[in-house]
């Protein structure tokens, strides 16, 4: 503690965009997995703070309720975070004495991340109409039930995933039943997220529009990755058939809420 409080400089500061866009190339990694900050600089949904500035030590950019921190945990200290961090945070391990001091409750979610490095199949999606989503399903995505609604969180709504057009879905009676969408935007990878309504589930749904997206990536020049839960047998599976590789693993810290649990199939 004598350490932590001897380097302390000040309060976090917000970053404006340009400044966190200037910090790059030596901050922010773009690998598979959670990509907060470059998500909040290519899309604009998000914040971040540092602790000064300039020569900042340690960086905290979130998006739609996912957190990151990168830099020197000394540079900080408990009541730093307090108040600033609620949901999923992704962080360096010499960071986890730090959290735990400032979080009582904090709980370390194991996730894998996977990386697709060839083509994905042709996935059909049975009885549904697969396409693009644009502006005009904007009504579609707030008509998602609360367990599958996070999908637009990073995109700061509805209104954003929808405006960004690069989300794929499933449409069965006109109604939206399986959504994929670019979760986390960086320069060389993309990881993407998939939901589908608990009624719909079984049909294939979530492996055709998640191959959909995919091949809408790398015909971009974008990389795939999937992150998940080695626990989540469901998704598993589909990054299975879709041809993902297993990249690496680690933990998301989660904060101020349950971990979550694998979704289930229609009892």
């Amino acid at each position: 503690m004598l350490d932590r409080v001897a380097v302390y400089v000040a309060p976090m500061r917000q970053l404006d965009p340009k400044e966190l866009a200037s910090l790059e190339r030596c901050w922010l990694p773009d690998r598979p997995g959670p990509l907060v900050a470059l998500h909040a600089i290519r899309t604009g949904n998000g914040t971040a703070f540092a602790d000064r500035w300039p020569e900042p030590r340690v960086i905290l950019a979130s998006a739609g309720g996912n957190f990151s921190l990168s830099g020197d945990a000394g540079a900080l200290r408990p009541e730093d975070l307090e108040g600033r961090v609620e949901g999923f945070l992704d962080a360096p391990r010499e960071f986890e004495p730090l959290l735990r001091e400032a979080f009582p409750g904090l709980h370390a979610w194991e996730r894998v991340m996977h990386e697709l490095r060839g083509d994905p199949p042709l996935v059909a999606a049975q009885g549904a109409t697969l396409r693009g989503l644009g502006p005009e399903d904007e009504w579609r995505l707030w008509g998602l039930r609360t367990d599958t609604s996070w999908i637009a969180k990073t995109w700061g709504g509805p209104a954003g995933l929808a405006g960004s057009r690069r989300a794929f879905g499933a449409l069965l009676g006109g109604e939206l039943a399986s959504v994929a969408a670019p979760f986390f935007v960086g320069d060389r990878y993309v990881d993407i997220g998939v939901v589908t309504e608990r009624a719909r589930r079984g049909r294939g749904l979530s492996p055709a529009c998640a191959a959909a997206l995919a091949r809408d990536l790398l015909a971009q020049g974008v990389r795939p990755s999937w992150t998940t839960s080695p626990d989540n047998a469901a998704s598993l599976r589909v990054a299975a058939k879709l041809g993902f590789e297993r990249a690496r693993s680690d933990v998301l810290y989660v904060i101020g809420e349950p971990v979550p649990l694998p979704a289930r199939p229609p009892g």
